[in-house]
């Protein structure tokens, strides 16, 4: 077989004609992810709950579209089946999902009711795995497609406790963890799944990126910065990326990956 046209080679991130799904898409990190999508040219649909922070995160920024709200709660299946149904007939068959929504309650890792830890684990696992299952049957009329699921540094490993002595508020509860690990090992299972169906199945794990309230404490992002290789935190443009290559072309042959964006936190 002939080698590639180099011209082939610029089309890797080209995400023209593309339709992404992105539950949760007007947060601190969601928002980047929705505008890098944006940038390479996809259609986009965010998937939540409130229309007002939608519209108050992406006022005047998007050119018509190219951005779309739909009303969708991630933790009710018939939301979830209502809202797929609808961008269906509105914008067509979708070609990515991207499972960034979370919710959780509860803090105290000894301390946790029954009630808080069930709901912490449907917030990152369950609703991922909700969302990707009704997400199916449009995917696989279309042929194929990707899902990207969203897990966390503390998927991959546990807490440096140290970090959290003087800010015990910003200390993530043990549902947390453990949900996103549950995410990482349903892309795996899904992965293998799916892929004779040509439906790609990937992850990211984002590190340190304190939301702009937390950044306010800046002693707790002196402790985190002290403790990554790269000497920062994390911003939500440092995300972007590696959502633009899970949802583009350029990672047709991956599959089952967990992609680490987290400043090298996790190597040590």
């Amino acid at each position: 077989m002939a080698a590639p046209l180099l011209a082939d080679y610029s089309q890797l991130f080209n995400l023209s004609g593309r339709l992404i799904l992105v539950t949760g898409g007007y947060g601190h990190l969601g928002r980047a992810v929705v505008l890098g999508l944006l940038a390479h040219g996809a259609r986009v649909v965010v998937l939540a709950r409130h229309e007002s922070s939608f519209a108050e995160q992406f006022a005047a920024e998007i050119p018509a579209g190219h951005l779309h709200f739909q009303s969708c709660d991630v933790a009710a299946t018939p939301s979830v089946q209502a809202a797929l149904r609808a961008v269906r007939e509105r914008h067509g068959l979708p070609h990515v999902l991207i499972n960034n929504a979370v919710y959780s309650a509860g803090q105290q890792p000894d301390a946790l009711t029954d009630e808080q830890f069930a709901l912490g684990l449907d917030g990152s696992a369950g609703s991922a795995y909700r969302c990707l299952r009704e997400v199916l049957p449009y995917l696989r009329e279309n042929g194929g497609g990707k899902i990207i699921n969203v897990a966390s540094m503390y998927g991959v490993v546990a807490p440096d406790f140290a970090a959290y002595e003087e800010y015990p508020r910003f200390l993530n509860p043990p549902h947390y963890g453990a949900a996103k690990a549950a995410v990482i090992q349903l892309t795996k299972y899904f992965a293998s799944y799916l892929g004779p169906e040509n439906i790609q199945v990937n992850c990211v794990s984002p590190g340190p990126f304190p939301s702009e309230g937390v950044q306010a404490e800046s002693g707790f992002v002196a402790e985190l910065r002290q403790r990554n290789p790269l000497g920062r935190i994390g911003q939500p443009a440092d995300l972007a990326g590696a959502f633009v290559y899970l949802s583009a072309a350029a990672s047709d042959f991956v599959t089952g990956h967990n992609l680490v964006v987290d400043g090298g936190w996790t190597i040590r």
